[in-house]
C-alpha cells in the first residue's frame, strides 16, 4: 500500500472491492494543509489502477472528517504565502495557480472512474466540503454538519459544487450566509444520500458501497461519465474557474485584508468568532481605516 503523511488508503478487510481512504490527521480535526490535495490526487489514482477495487470511501479519523484548510496558525502570520499575500499589488495568477491545483486534486475524486463515497461524522466544513462534495455521494451521520462558512469573509468554495449538488435556490441561501446545516437536513434538501445515528453510519455506508461494488467496473465508469457529462455540458469547469478566481480575491480585497489583520492581532479564533456571529463584516472604507490602525498599532505608531 502506499504510505502518506496525512491519510492512508486500504482495502476493506471484509469488502476488497472497497476501497477505504481515511484523512488522517486527527490531531488537527484533518485539516487540510499543502500535503493533503496531492496525496488525495495520488490514493485515487492508486485505487483506480487497482483492477480488484471497484469504489472509493473517503472518511476521517477522529472526531470529523475534515475541519478545512489548516489556517489556524497560518492566518496570524505575517508571512508571505500564494494565497495570503502581504505585497502589494497582490499577483491574483499566483494565487490561481495554487488554489486551482488544489482544486484539481480534490476533483480527482469526481473524475476518477471508480465511485466515491463521502462517509461524513462531525464536520465536513470549509475545504473539507470541497472533498466531501467533490465525492459521488454522500452519507452523513444525523449530526454531522456541512457548510463553507469563509463565504462570509475571506472564501469563496473553489470546486463550485454547491450548486451542481443542491441546485440554484439552496446553494445560494448556505453561500450569502455562511451556515451549515446537519446531516438530517442535508438529507431532506438532496445533497445526503442516506442519513443515520453516528452508530449506524459505517454500516449504512458499507452497506451502499458493497452494493456498488458488485457492479462491473467498465458499467460504473459508463454511468459516471454519463452523469458528469451532465455536470460538464452545464458549465462546471468554466464556473470553477471564476470560482477560484473569486476565492484570491476575498483574501486580498479590503474586507479579506480586514479579516487577515484581525486574526494576526486579536488571533484567529477570535476573526472566526466575529465572522460566524453574524456581527456585520467591515466592508470598503471601513475596513480600510481598521486595517490602517491594525497596521499602525503593529509598527508601533497607535496607541493601544
Amino acid at each position: 500500500m502506499p504510505v502518506f503523511s496525512t491519510l492512508r488508503i486500504d482495502k476493506d478487510p471484509q469488502q476488497p472491492r472497497v476501497a477505504r481512504l481515511l484523512l488522517n490527521r486527527p490531531e488537527r480535526l484533518n485539516a487540510i494543509n499543502d500535503d493533503t490535495p496531492r496525496e488525495i490526487r495520488a490514493a485515487v489514482e492508486w485505487a483506480e489502477r487497482d483492477d480488484e477495487v471497484h469504489v472509493i470511501v473517503v472518511e476521517g479519523a477522529g472526531k470529523g472528517f475534515c475541519g478545512g484548510y489548516d489556517l489556524a496558525d497560518t492566518a496570524e502570520q505575517h508571512i508571505e504565502h500564494p494565497c495570503q499575500q502581504e505585497k502589494t499589488p497582490w499577483d491574483p495568477m499566483v494565487d490561481y495557480a495554487y488554489m486551482k491545483r488544489n482544486t484539481d486534486d480534490f476533483m480527482s475524486l469526481w473524475r476518477c472512474a471508480k465511485p466515491t463515497i463521502a462517509k461524513v461524522h462531525g464536520a465536513a466544513v470549509a475545504g473539507g466540503s470541497d472533498i466531501a462534495l467533490c465525492c459521488d455521494l454522500l452519507v452523513m451521520a444525523e449530526d454531522a454538519r456541512i457548510g463553507y462558512m469563509p463565504t462570509r469573509v475571506w472564501g469563496c468554495p473553489t470546486t463550485a459544487m454547491w450548486t451542481y449538488r443542491l441546485g440554484p435556490t439552496r446553494a445560494k441561501q448556505l453561500m450569502f450566509t455562511g451556515d451549515v446545516i446537519d446531516g438530517r437536513t442535508a438529507a431532506a434538501w438532496g445533497l445526503a444520500n442516506e442519513t443515520v445515528p453516528l452508530a449506524e453510519l459505517e454500516t449504512a455506508t458499507l452497506r451502499l458501497a458493497s452494493r456498488i461494488a458488485g457492479v462491473p467496473r467498465g458499467h460504473l465508469a459508463m454511468h459516471k461519465m454519463v452523469v458528469n457529462q451532465v455536470m460538464l455540458t452545464m458549465g462546471l469547469e468554466q464556473t470553477q474557474s471564476l470560482a477560484t478566481v473569486f476565492d484570491g480575491i476575498t483574501r486580498h480585497n479590503p474586507e479579506g485584508l480586514w479579516f487577515r489583520r484581525y486574526a494576526q492581532e486579536a488571533g484567529f479564533k477570535a476573526a472566526v468568532q466575529w465572522r460566524d456571529s453574524g456581527r456585520p463584516i467591515p466592508e470598503g472604507d471601513e475596513a480600510r481605516s481598521l486595517i490602517r490602525e491594525m497596521d499602525a498599532r503593529r509598527a508601533g505608531l497607535a496607541p493601544e
